[in-house]
């Protein structure tokens, strides 16, 4: 009964992937067909050829924005949530909890209430059409502190007394002790932030006003528009953009397991 249940979830989550795959090697003809085919008599990988040689749609630059985009925004939330995080769980400070309660706050404010001001500050900084517009603003992540103050709150003391014992202070303890021994929960973050970043759409659809600025995902989105609808490119389009997401899981997967893990099991 097990092996039926995991078998026909294994089959739901592949459907989209199929769909993907079929759509995307099919000519528009074959996708809005009456009839359905498991796949067409003609598999038209020419599609993909054509997706990379569209002088409209720059789709490599565009997916090479996103995986810049993706690992700086990334590297970045790590360093400054991590290091945050520390000093809220480790370092007295009479603020302290002051500090953590306003970072608590920003989880409850809408994006939509700050999306104007955020765009305003980018814009009078001349960084519309820049990468430095769609990076900067996405380095601090309120989620991904309070996470990490959680983790360093349960992360043992003994390591860390141990440490100061052979005279290493708040930052060598940190940077010696607590990351080494954190990296699974750190890859897990990683992960969930690199895929958040990779996806996101709005703000890069408002910042990235030049082509060469395009992300993956705003370039997917101009196969769909309300003159036009190239379904055969979009499907294909849409198959390379989760393509890094697949091998970043694929990769990272054994970490993001003992990170989940390890947060029920650390203290």
């Amino acid at each position: 009964m097990r092996l039926i249940t995991l078998s026909a979830g294994a089959v739901l989550f592949l459907v989209p992937f199929y769909l993907l795959v079929r759509n995307g090697l099919s000519t528009n003809r074959d996708i809005t067909a009456p009839g359905w085919t498991f796949f067409p008599t003609t598999l038209h990988f020419e599609n993909i050829s054509t997706l990379f040689a569209d002088p409209a749609v720059p789709m490599l630059r565009s997916m090479v924005n996103s995986l810049v985009i993706s690992t700086v925004q990334t590297l970045g939330t790590l360093v400054v949530s991590a290091l945050a995080g520390y000093g809220l769980a480790r370092i007295p400070y009479r603020y302290a909890n002051v500090v953590f309660g306003l970072i608590l706050a920003t989880l409850l404010i809408p994006a939509a209430v700050t999306f104007v001001p955020t765009f305003v500050l980018v814009s009078t900084l001349g960084w519309v059409s820049d990468l430095q517009g769609l990076i900067i603003p996405g380095l601090f992540q309120a989620l991904a502190t309070f996470l990490f103050r959680q983790w360093f709150l349960n992360f043992p003391q003994d390591l860390e007394d141990a440490g100061r014992v052979d005279g290493l202070g708040y930052f060598g303890v940190f940077r010696r002790i607590v990351v080494p021994n954190s990296a699974a929960f750190i890859a897990a973050i990683g992960t969930i932030t690199f895929i958040g970043s990779w996806n996101a759409f709005l703000w890069p659809l408002v910042i990235a006003q030049d082509s060469d600025s395009w992300t993956v995902q705003v370039a997917v989105s101009t196969f769909l528009t309300a003159q036009t609808v190239n379904l055969s490119q979009l499907f294909v389009a849409a198959l390379f953009s989760i393509l890094p997401m697949l091998l970043v899981f694929l990769g990272l997967q054994r970490f993001i397991v003992q990170g989940v893990q390890s947060t029920g099991s650390t203290g």
